[in-house]
């Protein structure tokens, strides 16, 4: 069952292209990257996916339905969440506080009900409390669960941003960069973590990563872009073996 279909995306800003001509398809289920040098428009291509941008031309859906041109508030309700390459919490809120905004998308309580603390939002409160507090044990921060968010280590930081996205009930999650500044051995507990998580709550994944090692061992299949346009797609093997992507990393310095 394909999840989402990109046809034809372009993203203009004045006259530069960032994207150009961008054709994507994940299946439900797959782990699938985004790979190229710096600039050659991974991230613009989350941000078209998520709502962020609006693309200049093409189409973009999502379960057979068009999201291009929908608002991100919109997108994510209709299970897409994404991560963000510069960790975004609310720094004066709790670890759970974090988590639980995760799930205003899906409450139905108004803004009167939450005022007067009427019983939906009573309900709808401790299922946001019981569920972050679940998320939590699952990414392994369920005993700092009290403490202020940027009090954290860098690595579990990005476990945070992980379990906020998931209270959006997603089905297909944007990671952009999730291991960037880990270690090795934080870069292997988040591997072996996104693999479960896949399983557990039926994922598919679109992530932007530069630690290539993190790239071919999670990706099942990968996309490469270089100055906006696709220059290559296959399995981990075929993409490590394809003379134009070697070029395109070996030439980034040169570019830089």
């Amino acid at each position: 069952m394909i999840l989402l279909t990109a046809e034809a995306l372009t993203m203009r800003f004045g006259g530069l292209v960032a994207v150009n001509d961008f054709n994507l398809h994940i299946e439900k289920g797959e782990i699938v990257g985004l790979i190229g040098p710096n600039g050659a428009g991974k991230t613009t291509v989350f941000n078209m996916i998520a709502g962020y941008y609006t693309p200049s031309e093409g189409v973009i859906r999502f379960r057979d339905s068009v999201i291009s041109g929908l608002k991100a508030n919109r997108i994510t309700k209709a299970g897409i969440a994404r991560t963000f390459q510069n960790i975004r919490l609310f720094s004066e809120l709790s670890v759970i506080e974090n988590v639980m905004i995760g799930y205003h998308c899906r409450i139905r309580s108004s803004f009167f009900g939450a005022t007067l603390r009427l019983p939906l939002y009573r309900r709808e409160e401790k299922m946001m409390v019981d569920g972050a507090m679940k998320l939590l044990r699952e990414v392994g921060l369920e005993e700092v669960a009290r403490e202020r968010s940027t009090s954290l280590p860098y690595g579990k930081q990005r476990r945070l941003e992980l379990a906020r996205a998931l209270a959006t009930g997603p089905q297909l999650l944007l990671l952009d960069e999730p291991a960037a500044g880990m270690n090795p051995n934080e870069t292997q507990e988040l591997l072996e973590l996104i693999l479960r998580l896949r399983t557990d709550y039926d994922l598919t994944v679109l992530l932007i990563e530069h630690d290539m090692k993190f790239v071919m061992e999670i990706c099942e299949r990968i996309k490469v872009l270089d100055y906006g346009t696709t220059i290559a797609e296959g399995t981990p093997h075929e993409i490590q073996n394809n003379p134009r992507v070697i070029e395109a990393y070996l030439g980034e310095v040169q570019r830089a």
